[in-house]
């Protein structure tokens, strides 16, 4: 399955947030989420284990409790279930992969 990100839809999250629903097939899903500077991904926690890539800029992210800077090509593991949420240091792009699917992301 072939998605191009240019052809794929934008959506609004939270102020500041905006994210594209990249390829989703199976047990799998990615999506590309945009982050202006200063902008929040609330704290919350959800069923689905997630893996996250910093494409671009760099986040403060906070899991757990714990909070750490992390930027372009640094990565983070999610565990099902677990508080986890972000502040966008600079105007950022951070990829999501979860398993299963985000079935509230679908349009």
């Amino acid at each position: 399955m072939f998605v191009l990100g240019h052809e794929a839809e934008v959506t609004p999250a939270e102020p500041g947030v905006t994210r594209k629903l990249m390829a989703h097939q199976g047990g799998l899903m990615m999506t590309e989420v945009t982050f202006e500077k200063d902008a929040v991904g609330n704290l919350h926690s959800h069923p689905h284990e997630q893996i996250s890539y910093i494409a671009k800029g760099s986040f403060e992210f906070q899991l757990d409790g714990t909070i750490t800077v992390i930027k372009q090509g640094d990565s983070v593991y999610i565990p099902s279930n677990a508080v986890h949420g972000v502040v966008a240091l600079e105007d950022s792009i951070i990829v999501d992969i979860f398993t299963p699917q985000r079935e509230d992301f679908k349009y």
